[in-house]
């Protein structure tokens, strides 16, 4: 468990924290998640029934937050070489993920984006060292991730728990199935059945590695997540860690607190004194009004 100063508690939003992170539920709030490509200045439409949709100056970039879609894909992102074309890539996070995990992805697209096509369009390849899809992968490894089994073409990485895995399925996929199913290229789940995730995550073929590591990385760091007790899901409570936020300590005052207290106190009264009454004494008689 962090210590107590590890955290800049002016960030906290919640009094429990919740460990491993991959447990923690969806923040219910896009904003933060919106916020890197808003930053940008990406435009910012909504439709009548309350969904969201931001797009790139260039509109090659499209993110849609759909809270009434037709589905439970909360969060959709794809990318595009002609604006007027199919997707490139496409990612899919549904309703109950975790809110930091899609700032992730959407904190590395927008650096990609402002580096240009090149690099939020850089499929991942083999033959080149950067792209190489192992990259997206090892992050899991280093935290303790361990090959679960490999069937069929489809390789699966799991937490020591077995409560989050990521699945790489190899060979051709059809490019429209990747965009609207789980059978994608790369799918990330949490929970104790794959066929019945607490939250899922997809993502399309030709998806940067670089946005896919910043996925994983962020979905294995051990640094717990905050968030409020009432809001946490049964299947939290049922199988992750929830610690209280322990507040902040109060700074002990300064020099200056103390003088600065001192100028603001009221001088002691020394003309007036109150008068003591017990049983058997009269009622002091009345002085002169103040």
């Amino acid at each position: 468990m962090p210590s107590h100063d590890d955290f800049d508690f002016r960030t906290i939003d919640g009094d429990v924290y919740v460990s491993p992170r991959y447990l923690a539920g969806t923040t219910a709030i896009g904003d933060p998640a919106l916020a890197p490509l808003r930053d940008l200045g990406w435009n910012l439409d909504h439709d009548d029934l309350g969904n969201a949709y931001l797009n790139a100056p260039d509109r090659k970039v499209r993110l849609g937050y759909l809270p009434e879609g037709e589905d439970d894909g909360l969060w959709r992102i794809n990318a595009y070489k002609d604006p007027f074309g199919p997707p490139t890539w496409g990612v899919c996070f549904n309703d109950s993920c975790p809110t930091e995990f899609v700032r992730a992805f959407t904190t590395a697209l927008a650096e990609a984006y402002e580096q240009g096509p090149n690099a939020y369009l850089a499929a991942p390849d083999l033959g080149h060292a950067d792209r190489d899809p192992f990259h997206a992968v090892a992050p899991l490894i280093k935290r303790g991730w361990q090959t679960d089994r490999s069937r069929g073409g489809v390789f699966v990485i799991q937490a020591p728990d077995r409560l989050a895995g990521l699945e790489f399925t190899s060979g051709r996929l059809d490019p429209e199935t990747e965009l609207t199913t789980r059978n994608a290229r790369w799918h990330m789940w949490a929970g104790t059945s794959i066929d019945r995730p607490a939250w899922y995550a997809t993502a399309s073929t030709d998806t940067p590695v670089v946005l896919l590591k910043a996925v994983t990385e962020c979905v294995s760091d051990p640094t717990p997540l905050p968030r409020w007790r009432e809001e946490t899901y049964s299947y939290v409570q049922g199988m992750a860690r929830l610690t209280p936020v322990i507040p902040p300590r109060p700074l002990a005052p300064t020099p200056l607190d103390v003088q600065r207290a001192s100028a603001r106190r009221p001088a002691a009264l020394t003309t007036f004194t109150v008068p003591r009454w017990s049983t058997t004494s009269r009622p002091a008689l009345p002085g002169p009004r103040r």
